[in-house]
């Protein structure tokens, strides 16, 4: 027998980096260490003896001891997620058996969004976000496409507080990690909220080591890039001249300022000689002809900061986390800004032996920011080029004479500049674990979400033009919202030879409180924001506010069990009872089951093992609940009407002056029903089955999963309008209709390291999915609310699916029109329409489905390529055959005047100067005419557009700075980088717009270049 020896090594991991922490065991024996602060350990064993050394998020290797050793770990991405949050409890990610996306919070946080969630777009099979290029970052979020006809929104779960929240109010810095629920089996832990799926997001803790401080900074220029394309003031008279002549009219008759020197050419073809502008647009001479181009204007390069530090310990007996967090972005359109700062402080300490813990999750976040004014995209589209800025008064010069009454879009802004709103919320819990004996657990947590937010809204007077108004007023906003939960789980772990097991049992309840008030009086006589207040006005005032809130109580259980760690199986059930519905249906009960089958680990798969690492089938069905509607839904209402003319707007009682004394002024005040009670709605429900499969191949390089899924909504909440026979509010909420969605996810992936220290992974996604409602009452069927326009049910048809004219093509010769169903206002250069009927006339029956709203496939594609200090990552995203609804603003490329738009001398895109003529027969779009005798507004093919898109979202090139150098500055990193978002756009040829993304008149989506730094010590 010989004595042990001392063997002392280092552990670190890819990168050079050591790894703190790391558990190096002699293989079949309980010896074992850790390693240091700086990586390393020493330990008694042979020269030669197998060591295994394991650390969370890297592949363990055995290794022979050898003295002075030193082993490289290398990173294990499914290692790095093996332990996820489920649903107030934790789990092994090979056990799991529901359908849940773990997403990579690293990758995500280079595309420096304000709001997480929109950096989830296009990393998540199965999960579609939208949003606009608010400084704010507000998202719309949707999991498996859109399965109810009321509130489709997500249910998010932080640090176990539930919210339905905006996002971007937090601070994403803080987040470690996110997991998306998105089948019932998964999500229905959650119950009553979780039928549109649920997003679980976990904050970052300190861990064991040294104190960390972490320093991120970033600047970022903003670029509007996907402008309309507008015309200026020379354009304008051109097309002007081409609609006036186009209909037989004199176009120098007009006073618009225009003069015109025309004639027909040798083929009887109208020609434009030579055209001039009058000096002013008025006789007065108050405003002299421009050539602005407002989209210019109004907007800028806007520029976006970002700094986080936090500071983090941990230790055996707790850890600590704090962070300060500073956002602010002020966007591409003028004077719109949101800024945010933020705090956020976690801790958590084990007391008498570690059988108590005790901690806390705080945050803290003002947000502050101006919204653009709405539409003023629209108005600087709108908005005619002739007019200059300003006007001879030095006041912003505003439509006169024949030009029509828009508002000058600098104007818009000027005057909603000081309509700041300031923002607190705060959101947290603390909570209290128990462990009286080995594998038994209680823990109580009590959360809260509070919010309050604040603003004025100004009105200004406006001095010259058609648009004029004297009126000065003030109106002061108040908001608050409470949420708080308090829970309480008891979770017993158990193992036995080959079985493993887990239950658990809970109660939790939920409360929701919103109160608004809002005073609002004119006649301010300083114009002065510090001056500006409800009570220094001398007019008119009204003053508004309510509020109203909702209570949940839920019961809920779930078992987990693991034979050999093959077979696998889960039961959950939850009990939600909702004071939104009445007492005949207060109460929802939501169960899931699942199973999965880890087929690799059986043993007629053992020939497999030199390239297959991991196959898993699963299963699961379940069923959860929707509750979100309004919190009076079950009240009959009535709503007080006064009649007082206290704003001049006449007679507004409740009842009808027969005699007709007071003129039908003043009448008596009075109550009118505003909607009947309903005590028999109940739980809308979504049952959804999924099969999935997990597989890893090649020592893991090879990675991937595959779902489908079918998700069914019955009892859909909603409103349904009474007939007039049954009296004035009438409407009451019911259940009725059902929605069916299927389809599939793929995610895929591929990594591989190099020995010369090139290394890359590149993982993709692929989902898709269609959408039916299945079942409507024939009045909601056929009112044209969840698609069909009012001309067809939309039952057996995606929502919001649209009914209208087929376009087919112009007309270009009078023998076309001769030979063409009757149609009132064909003409030259006139849209035709399908006869679908062949009765030989254009009429409402010669409609069908003409949109669609769900793509054929979404995809998202991420490549990370790292060759020793240097690293690059490049995200793709997109959307493959989808249909865009064009019409808002295709009205205002394509036409001088159509039924959709029909308001004279508005500017238009500069499409329209490729208008068909007899000049220029071979165009598509429309002759330019002053009178839309063919109703072109009218909903038709025309206006629908393939939408597909693939973005660069994201493409980044960092550095990390040698160790050697970082060492001598005391630091453990410095890493430096370059960021582009939303450089690239690849879009369908035949899409006419700037956007397919962002198609109409929301706030631009920019592209952004940014420069940051990461410090760690």
């Amino acid at each position: 027998m010989y004595a042990q020896g001392e063997i002392s090594g280092t552990v670190v991991d890819a990168s050079g980096e050591t790894v703190i922490g790391a558990t190096v065991m002699e293989k079949g024996t309980s010896n074992g260490t850790i390693t240091d602060f700086d990586g390393n350990f020493s330990l008694k064993v042979n020269e030669g003896t197998i060591l295994v050394i394991s650390y969370i998020g890297y592949q363990t290797q055995e290794v022979p001891a050898q003295q002075g050793m030193k082993v490289t770990l290398k990173d294990d991405a499914e290692v790095l997620q093996e332990v996820v949050v489920t649903g107030y409890t934790t789990q092994r990610k090979a056990d799991l058996t529901g359908a849940i996306s773990t997403v990579s919070v690293d990758e995500m946080a280079k595309q420096n969004e304000n709001n997480p969630m929109k950096a989830l777009q296009g990393r998540v099979p199965g999960m579609n976000i939208s949003a606009d290029g608010n400084p704010s970052g507000a998202a719309t979020v949707r999991i498996r496409g859109v399965g109810t006809l009321n509130d489709n929104d997500p249910l998010y779960i932080i640090d176990g507080v539930p919210t339905k929240a905006g996002m971007h109010e937090l601070n994403g810095n803080d987040i470690e990690s996110i997991q998306v629920l998105k089948d019932a089996a998964s999500a229905s832990i959650y119950g009553s909220r979780a039928a549109n799926g649920v997003i679980i997001i976990t904050t970052k803790k300190g861990k064991d080591g040294k104190v960390k401080v972490n320093f991120d900074g970033s600047i970022a220029s903003s670029f509007y890039t996907n402008k309309i394309e507008t015309m200026n003031a020379s354009q304008w008279g051109r097309a002007y001249w081409q609609a006036s002549v186009n209909d037989g009219q004199n176009p120098s008759n007009n006073n618009l300022g225009y003069n015109y020197d025309w004639s027909y050419d040798a083929n009887g073809h109208p020609v434009l000689n030579k055209m001039t502008m009058n000096m002013f647009l008025d006789e007065n001479g108050t405003v002299r002809a421009g050539d602005t181009d407002w989209f210019d204007e109004i907007t800028r390069t806007g520029i976006v900061q970002q700094y986080n530090v936090s500071v983090s310990n941990g230790s055996e007996k707790g850890s600590s986390f704090f962070s300060l967090g500073y956002y602010d972005n002020q966007g591409t359109i003028k004077d719109s800004y949101f800024n945010r700062l933020s705090a956020r402080a976690n801790a958590d300490y084990k007391l008498l032996d570690n059988i108590v813990t005790i901690g806390e999750n705080f945050t803290i976040n003002r947000t502050k920011g101006v919204d653009a004014p709405g539409g003023v995209l629209e108005h600087a589209l709108e908005f005619n080029p002739n007019f200059p800025i300003y006007a001879e008064n030095g006041k912003y010069a505003q439509a006169l004479g024949a030009y029509s009454e828009r508002e000058n879009p600098l104007s818009m802004i000027d005057n909603a500049k000081d309509n700041e709103y300031t923002q607190w919320r705060m959101f947290g819990d603390v909570h209290l674990s128990v462990t009286p004996f080995k594998n038994f657990m209680i823990r109580t947590t009590l959360g809260m979400d509070y919010t309050q937010k604040e603003q004025r809204f100004f009105t200004y007077p406006i001095a010259n033009g058609k648009v004029m108004r004297t009126d000065t007023a003030v109106e002061g906003k108040q908001e608050h919202t409470m949420r708080w939960m308090w829970n309480a789980i008891a979770t017993y772990n158990l193992e036995i030879g080959k079985h493993r097991g887990d239950a658990m049992i809970g109660t939790e309840v939920n409360r929701q409180d919103y109160k608004m008030n809002s005073a609002k009086r004119y006649e301010l006589a300083i114009l002065n924001t510090d001056y500006m207040w409800p009570s220094a006005g001398a007019g008119r005032q009204l003053a508004e506010g309510f509020g109203d809130g909702f209570s949940l109580v839920s019961y809920f259980g779930k078992v987990n069990y693991n034979y050999d760690d093959k077979y696998l199986a889960s039961f959950t059930i939850r009990r939600d009872g909702s004071s939104r519905f009445g007492t005949n249906n207060q109460y929802g009960t939501f169960p899931s089951v699942s199973a999965g089958w880890r087929i690799s680990q059986e043993k007629f798969m053992e020939s497999t093992k030199g390239w297959l690492d991991n196959l898993k089938l699963r299963y699961s069905w379940g069923q959860t609940g929707n509750q979100e509607i309004s919190n009076t839904a079950r009240y009959t209402l009535y709503k007080s009407v006064v009649s007082t003319g206290l704003w001049g707007s006449g007679q507004a009682g409740s009842s009808y002056d027969i005699a007709g004394t007071n003129g039908g002024y003043d009448l008596q005040n009075g109550y009118v029903r505003n909607q009947r009670g309903n005590d028999d709605i109940k739980w809308e429900t979504t049952t959804q089955h999924n099969i999935g499969i997990d597989f890893a191949l090649l020592g893991n390089e090879v990675y991937g999963s595959f779902d489908w899924f079918n998700k069914k909504t019955t009892d859909i909440l909603l409103f349904m309008e009474g007939i007039g026979a049954m009296g004035e509010g009438s409407g009451r909420w019911i259940n009725a209709g059902e929605v069916k969605n299927n389809g599939w996810e793929l995610s895929i992936g591929y990594r591989h390291s190099l020995e010369n220290g090139f290394s890359w992974d590149i993982n993709g996604n692929l989902s898709k999915y269609t959408n039916e409602i299945t079942k409507l009452p024939e009045t909601v069927a056929a009112n044209g609310k969840y698609g069909g326009n009012g001309i067809k049910s939309v039952v057996g048809h995606p929502m919001f699916s649209q009914v209208g004219y087929i376009y087919d093509g112009i007309f270009k010769s009078q023998e076309e029109i001769d030979n063409h169903a009757v149609q009132e206002g064909a003409g030259l250069g006139r849209i035709r329409y399908k006869d679908l009927n062949g009765d030989g006339i254009i009429t409402e029956a010669d409609q069908d489905w003409i949109y669609d709203p769900t793509p054929a496939f979404t995809w998202g594609l991420n490549i990370y390529l790292q060759y020793k200090n240097w690293d690059m990552t490049m995200f793709w995203q997109g959307v493959q055959g989808v249909d865009v609804d064009c019409r808002g603003y295709k009205s205002q490329t394509d036409f001088w005047a159509n039924s959709a738009i029909n308001v004279p001398y508005l500017n238009k895109g500069v499409r329209v100067l490729d208008a068909w003529s007899p000049a220029n027969p071979g165009s598509d779009i429309p002759a330019l005419t002053t009178s839309d005798t063919n109703n072109e507004g009218r909903v038709s093919s025309y206006f629908i557009e393939n939408g597909s898109y693939a973005k660069l979202r994201t493409i980044q090139l960092g550095y990390n700075m040698p160790k050697q150098l970082t060492d001598k500055l005391h630091l453990d990193r410095i890493r430096l980088y370059a960021s582009a978002q939303n450089l690239l756009t690849i879009k369908s040829g035949k899409f006419t717009g700037a956007d397919p993304e962002n198609p109409g008149f929301n706030y631009p989506i920019p592209l952004n270049l940014t420069f940051g730094l990461n410090v760690s010590f």
